[in-house]
């Protein structure tokens, strides 16, 4: 499957000099979309995983399919204030400023292995904030996959000095 081609890109969005990759095309193919879950699951065949962690909002869409793949649980990583019950939770920058991302604190039992999905890694911040939260939870994170890597922006680098696997279905060059 030639994912490239299932994922519409969309020039200066959200500001000038972006090439923002939007998946919903890739989402909106029966075909695309189900070869992109099967090859999301296929590195994590045979291996041992209790969770997948989506990160909002485009990472619970392919999040939730790969879990229901896998036969494994889901956990919901969002953005500050929107989950009902007691929630632990990890800040992180943002070029200007800073963000939060948290999970419902029985989410992850010790030593569960839990998956992060997001739609793409960009420069990382979103995931290894994701990852830390996940692993002060009591989690092993096993693996990050995503749809689409931007190389250039470094965050696949950043994930795997941590000593985490990256899965990208694609790579794009530019931001």
């Amino acid at each position: 499957m030639d994912f490239k081609s299932a994922i519409r890109t969309i020039p200066d969005y959200p500001k000038k000099g972006i090439m923002f990759r939007d998946i919903t095309t890739l989402l909106g193919n029966p075909r695309a979309f189900r070869a992109a879950v099967d090859a999301l699951v296929q590195p994590y065949a045979g291996i041992k995983i209790d969770k997948i962690a989506g990160i909002e909002a485009r990472g619970f869409i392919l999040g939730g399919a790969v879990a229901h793949q896998l036969s494994v649980g889901f956990v919901p990583v969002r953005k500050k204030g929107k989950l009902p019950h007691t929630v632990i939770g990890e800040d992180y920058d943002l070029e200007y400023g800073k963000d939060r991302v948290e999970i419902h604190a029985d989410a992850v039992k010790p030593g569960e292995a839990v998956i992060v999905v997001d739609d793409l890694i960009a420069t990382g911040g979103t995931c290894f904030a994701a990852i830390k939260l996940l692993e002060r939870a009591g989690a092993r994170v096993a693996g990050c996959a995503f749809a689409i890597d931007l190389p250039e922006l470094g965050g696949a680098d950043k994930i795997r000095a941590l000593g985490k696997e990256v899965v990208a279905l694609v790579s794009f060059e530019g931001h």
